[in-house]
């Protein structure tokens, strides 16, 4: 992520802290690439997480729902132009392409924090979940719900990698390991 301003809500923040942690970004990319994961969906339960707060498979369920229709009509497709763009045609001189191709990132951020931004706002409406003994178990047990509800395999060394920067950030120890 390029550095956005850290206005916004406290998710928000969390996101741009936990996202910045080392080989966070890297994980984040593999689950949305080979499992189709929505990051910012995947951000907003480990925050929960980091609060102890544990969401059901049907919460869970609910908000993706709910963010479905903005991450594929403004986010992927965002994505896919920023993408296109890297390997830019011969018809515009590369730094001009270069110059586009980050305005465009720079969008898809945008709609990257409006997303999280409603997400933020639908939980101060209706708060989900009930309270976990640890961030640990929180966090396995709502990336697992996300999983499920989606039918989605995570794999497991990304997952990981996540679990351990929301650890660093939240300052608790693993007791799992």
């Amino acid at each position: 992520m390029p550095e956005p301003s850290t206005a916004g809500s406290p998710f928000w923040g969390f996101s741009l802290q936990l996202y910045r942690r080392p080989g966070v970004a890297d994980a984040c990319i593999t689950l949305q690439e080979e499992a189709g994961a929505d990051v910012n969906l995947l951000l907003f339960l480990l925050w929960q997480a980091g609060q102890r707060r544990i969401l059901s498979v049907d919460e869970v369920a609910g908000l993706e729902a709910k963010v479905a229709a903005w991450r594929e009509r403004a986010v992927v497709p965002l994505r896919a132009i920023r993408r296109a763009l890297k390997s830019p045609q011969a018809l515009v001189e590369a730094g001009d392409a270069e110059a586009f191709r980050t305005r465009i990132k720079a969008v898809e951020l945008e709609a990257e924090r409006l997303q999280q931004e409603a997400m933020y706002g639908l939980l101060r409406a209706t708060p989900l979940g009930q309270v976990a003994p640890s961030v640990a178990e929180a966090a396995r047990a709502n990336v697992g719900a996300y999983a499920v509800s989606c039918a989605m395999d995570f794999a497991a060394p990304a997952v990981e990698v996540l679990f351990a920067g929301l650890l660093a950030t939240s300052g608790e120890m693993n007791p799992e390991g």
